[in-house]
């Protein structure tokens, strides 16, 4: 019976929880501040894995921000001493050598959220007055049934 997920897909899973506990407890430069790891694409050939990060702050960053550029500088810096620590913590007998890059996903999806909203407007799809007054249960034979 095949697996759900490849050996691949699950190197990366596992390396993106490393990761994450990594970068938060053992790089201490101020430079890097709130990442998150939102993904970790991992080659066929195990040489090599993107990783995708993104920073926690209350403004709109883009990869040309001098904040995501100082993150992502310290974190290519910091790669030699990450992939170390990953190896010997998954126990592999290749380690992928580290590229971080920004993941600008979030910046796409609140962008698109607001023209959504902006055509929109904030008025819901759906009345949730209809759904509460709308009982067809005791009506609907096919419902009972």
């Amino acid at each position: 019976m095949p697996r759900e997920f490849s050996r691949i897909d699950r190197i990366g899973d596992q390396m993106q929880r490393e990761l994450a506990q990594l970068i938060q407890r053992e790089v201490k430069d101020p430079r890097v501040g709130m990442v998150t790891v939102n993904a970790v694409k991992v080659s066929r050939d195990l040489g090599y894995a993107d990783i995708y990060v993104s920073l926690l702050t209350t403004e709109e960053l883009t990869e040309e921000s001098p904040q995501v550029k100082d993150s992502l500088a310290v974190l290519n810096k910091a790669s030699g001493f990450l992939r170390g620590q990953v190896g010997r913590a998954m126990k592999l007998r290749v380690t992928p050598q580290l590229r971080f890059h920004f993941d600008s996903l979030l910046g796409h999806s609140r962008h698109m959220d607001n023209l959504i909203r902006e055509a929109v407007g904030d008025k819901p799809a759906v009345d949730r007055d209809d759904e509460a007054g709308d009982d067809r249960s005791s009506d609907d034979p096919e419902r009972d049934a």
